[in-house]
């Protein structure tokens, strides 16, 4: 079984650890139950309670501690794990997730940098169950990170003083630590440094959302910093920034993930019990289709960003193929992950509004994953610089395997610069694809052959390059490309038929058309653009025996799961 589901818990994992935080996890938010989760959810209760449980039985400290700094036998960073995680808190709630990802967040600089005290704090920190927060954002300036505020500056003997206000830091009210970004007043360097806010001249000035989250607006007034707390300088600190976030984007995928398989479990079960004009709602022919196309949707985004763990974790200065496939899982899972709530919104129509059901609440907090670390625009844009090496210029590279072994992922925390993007090669997108004989994989094949044309015949001019939606839909266009190539890939590792293979290929070709139809409608295409994108409109190969068998295997999702009150 691909989707999860907590009574039937699949994941595997090579030590017992890992599984029994797996467990213990969902043991915890079982007995909590749907009630006291949607009353927390209700009237903003700062989840005090899930952050006792994870120090309790150390699920923070095993599983985000790097093993050379190991406090026990069980830890070290690992991303198959931590997706695992990632999965199972946002399946129960937005809230207990968006506290993990801040904590990696703010951990990020501190596992990249170079100072070993600070290291070595942070791995005591964690066993006592602290949290931590990653002071980046700046209100005026949000995540730009040239017209950064916060500044340092040096006082003698190796004492500074920090002056400036960060903005939109998760986390930030019980932060054990806060990797702060900021300047040197004197060279206008980069740095990055660890504060905390048990220090008075740290003042939490506000919550700045209606949340249970804590995301802070936080100002540093002269306070006080030595050479022990800076964690890196100049270029060193600028890489580590980006780093972090191509470590902690990565999680919001699966955050989308937990949700909709959660959202699926309710909308399955409502409509095959909800009865209206002589029939159950599920046997209406819309609401089929509707559930095939959520269906698919969703394991295919699971397929996807299960793959793409294998190239994150298998990266190295030689192999930077995971900067693709990085950001893919930040933006098109998570709007994917909108597209497929979108479909069980209108199966579930009003009572998806009710306030008891999780999801409510779903709806509400999926529209922040496509948001976070970096819009669709910021990550579409750093996708773009990929195309034409993955197109037309491949390398002869290793063959990525399952990657779920309990190995600590060394090379997230020395990545190095973060130069070069468009240098970085991939292997023959066509290998995935000349594995595959379907019937829609075949039409989404010519699909693309299609696509290349109209990059080597007719690519974008200056002005439609300097046209930031012209350059999306051409990026969603590419970006289904590699979607398809690791759906292909991890089909093969993990078994899936033939037939769920080429009913998710069934929405990929209509994709492809609909973002064809975009191109074409730009008032800038050319005549040569336009009847390219005509081309590249296919309508996807109908098979009832296909359909219907899809159809069965997403309604035996039906009883399966069900969150008790």
């Amino acid at each position: 079984m691909i989707l999860l589901n907590p009574n039937k818990f699949t994941w595997q994992f090579p030590d017992e650890c890992s599984r029994d935080i797996m467990v213990e996890t969902i043991r915890f938010f079982e007995e909590k139950g749907r009630g006291k989760a949607k009353k927390d959810d209700q009237e903003r209760v700062w989840y005090q309670d899930f952050l006792d449980f994870q120090k309790k039985i150390g699920a923070f400290s095993t599983l985000l501690t790097p093993s050379q700094y190991a406090l026990n036998a069980d830890s070290r960073w690992d991303t198959w794990r931590n997706c695992a995680f990632n999965e199972i808190t946002a399946f129960y709630g937005l809230a207990y997730w968006y506290t993990w990802q801040v904590s990696i967040l703010g951990l990020g600089p501190i596992w990249m940098g170079r100072n070993e005290a600070v290291k070595k704090r942070t791995a005591e920190l964690l066993r006592d169950g602290g949290i931590f927060a990653f002071g980046l954002s700046e209100k005026e300036h949000g995540a730009d990170l040239y017209s950064t505020e916060m500044s340092l500056k040096p006082v003698g003997d190796g004492n500074y003083l920090a002056n400036g206000r960060k903005y939109y830091i998760g986390n930030a009210n019980e932060a054990a630590l806060v990797s702060t970004f900021g300047k040197m007043t004197d060279t206008d360097d980069y740095v990055f440094f660890a504060a905390g806010d048990r220090n008075p001249k740290f003042e939490v000035v506000k919550n700045v959302v209606s949340s249970q989250n804590f995301v802070a607006e936080y100002a540093l007034t002269d306070y006080p910093i030595t050479d022990a707390e800076i964690l890196t300088r100049g270029r060193d600190a600028w890489d580590s920034a980006l780093n972090t976030v191509n470590v902690g984007k990565f999680n919001l995928g699966w955050a989308s993930i937990g949700i909709c398989t959660h959202s699926f479990y309710e909308a399955i079960d409502h409509a095959s019990h909800r009865f209206l004009y002589k029939h159950y709602v599920s046997e209406f022919t819309h609401i089929k289709q509707l559930f095939v196309d959520a269906y698919t949707r969703l394991v295919a985004m699971k397929l996807f960003a299960l793959r793409a763990i294998d190239y994150m974790r298998s990266a190295s200065p030689e192999d930077r193929r995971y900067l693709l496939y990085n950001p893919m899982v930040k933006m098109k899972v998570t709007t994917q992950g909108e597209e497929v709530m979108n479909l069980l919104w209108d199966v579930i129509a009003a009572k998806g509004f009710e306030k008891d059901m999780y999801f409510e609440e779903a709806v509400r907090d999926i529209r922040a994953l496509p948001k976070l670390e970096g819009t669709v625009h910021v990550n579409m844009a750093l996708i773009i610089k990929f195309m034409p090496n993955y197109f037309f210029n491949p390398a002869t590279l290793p063959e990525i395997g399952q990657r779920m072994d309990a190995a600590n992922d060394d090379f997230l925390f020395d990545q190095g610069p973060t130069k070069g993007l468009g240098k970085i090669r991939f292997h023959d997108y066509n290998i995935a694809y000349g594995s595959v004989d379907l019937p829609n994989v075949n039409v989404f094949k010519e699909q693309i052959e299609v696509l290349k044309e109209l990059l080597l015949k007719a690519p974008p001019s200056e002005a439609q390059i300097d046209d930031i939606d012209f350059l999306l839909i051409l990026g969603e266009l590419f970006t289904l490309v590699g979607y398809g190539q690791l759906i292909i890939e991890n089909s093969r590792i993990l078994g899936v038929s033939d037939e769920l293979l080429d009913q998710i290929f069934d929405f990929m070709v209509r994709d492809v058309s609909k973002f064809a139809l975009q191109l074409y409608s730009k008032t800038t295409s050319t005549n040569v653009q336009m009847d390219l994108c005509l081309k590249m409109l296919r309508k996807p190969i109908a098979d009832p025996a296909r359909y219907e068998k899809v159809l069965a295997e997403a309604y035996s999702l039906e009883g399966q799961y069900s969150w008790n009150d």
